[in-house]
């Protein structure tokens, strides 16, 4: 279990620095945001969540789309501007969705995807579905309008949502701590009415846990749950960001609590092959660069279809 954990992180982060190449060399364009650092929340959670659940990410969330199961070739073709893109090559990175997968989607706007989430929730009590809504947002998104109501809606209705914080630290580039008076964000859920839980977004296992918990509160009509994950991004908050806000020294601890370094640093410590364990960064670069190169190969997307699909 520990080996496939890690391999799927690894998957997360060779893609993440893979579209990192390709946007600073220009083959990606516009905004793009990694989750390098924050890959055990979206692999953990993910792992609990059945085939019929929705998953509705921030726009930092291409590693949500690979844990929910999105092929590489088709989320680079996507961030290409390809035909074969999980949106033709139209939603580019702070937009794609593959509802097929149960990924519906990312979105640019900031703590937009709880209120969908509970729309999505309130359909699966009328459609049969018994659909679970799970919706990811950082510690910003806290102090968003939209998301306190969509957590009062959810909690009012006894709703099936699992609402994830990832409070990676930085609401963009300013300290959450600079920002709110009550660190423990945790608890305006708890005012709500719906219970909450703080975790060690780094441990796996802690995150598993909590979001088992959820997902079977909600498949039992108990309402929503909160998990505020505690993580970090060890990468700037988009491609290009100085990060001058980081404080001296902050980041290379930041690189030794990160959950691949963790894991590893456990693995070998169990006696696992070192070997075995350099094996899984090796599988996952390599099916990064084959599925990049394949997606570079195809064909890019005739801007005259750039309106197609969008309704009003």
């Amino acid at each position: 279990m520990k080996l496939d954990d890690l391999l799927a992180m690894w998957r997360i982060r060779a893609l993440e620095e893979k579209i990192r190449d390709l946007r600073l060399e220009g083959s990606i364009v516009g905004s793009v945001h990694l989750s390098n650092g924050q890959e055990s929340v979206a692999v953990a959670a993910c792992s609990q969540l059945r085939p019929v659940d929705a998953v509705y990410a921030t726009y930092r969330g291409h590693g949500w789309a690979v844990a929910r199961g999105v092929p590489p070739r088709e989320i680079f073709a996507e961030l290409l501007g390809r035909v074969t893109g999980v949106n033709g090559g139209r939603g580019g990175s702070a937009h794609f969705s593959a509802p097929q997968h149960g990924f519906h989607g990312e979105n640019s706007i900031v703590g937009a995807g709880a209120p969908i989430a509970v729309g999505a929730a309130l359909a699966g009590r009328f459609d049969g579905s018994g659909r679970i809504a799970l919706t990811v947002f950082g510690d910003g998104a806290m102090n968003q309008g939209a998301v306190a109501e969509a957590m009062n809606f959810a909690a009012a209705f006894s709703l099936g949502v699992v609402f994830v914080c990832e409070n990676n630290r930085y609401s963009e580039l300013t300290p959450i701590d600079d920002m709110v008076a009550q660190p423990d964000l945790s608890r305006r859920a708890t005012a709500l009415g719906i219970p909450a839980v703080r975790v060690d977004g780094n441990d796996l296992a802690q995150v598993r846990t909590a979001t088992r918990l959820a997902v079977e509160s909600a498949a039992a009509g108990r309402g929503p749950s909160f998990v505020e994950a505690h993580t970090q991004r060890i990468v700037g908050h988009y491609i290009g960001d100085a990060e001058q806000y980081r404080p001296a020294g902050e980041l290379e601890r930041d690189l030794e609590l990160e959950p691949i370094a963790r894991l590893t640093r456990e693995l070998l410590a169990e006696g696992v092959p070192t070997e075995a364990v350099a094996r899984c960064e090796e599988r996952a670069r390599a099916e990064m660069d084959a599925a990049a190169d394949a997606a570079l190969a195809d064909p890019l997307t005739d801007p005259a279809t750039a309106k197609d699909h969008l309704y009003a």
